[in-house]
């Protein structure tokens, strides 16, 4: 059975990159409505660098989360 991720359990989470960058903090999700599948991360509080990498949009597709903890961590090859 595979374990499934809540949207409210990721919220206020500080989103990081693999190679230790710091993006910002999880603000919202957006998700599915019909499947519930998360699709991205809508970040808050986003550093200067998350803002040069993600532009205006500063939203993280959820399939460059590599690793859910303490900290939510991402790709920065899969974000390009």
């Amino acid at each position: 059975m595979e374990d499934k991720i809540k949207g409210k359990d990721i919220i206020g989470k500080t989103v990081v990159s693999k190679e230790g960058r710091r993006f910002g903090l999880v603000g919202d999700v957006t998700f599915d409505p019909g499947t519930g599948e998360l699709l991205n991360i809508v970040l808050t509080s986003p550093t200067q660098y998350a803002k040069n990498i993600l532009g205006t949009e500063l939203r993280v597709s959820f399939t460059a989360v590599v690793s859910l903890g303490d900290f939510v961590i991402v790709s920065e090859e899969d974000l390009v």
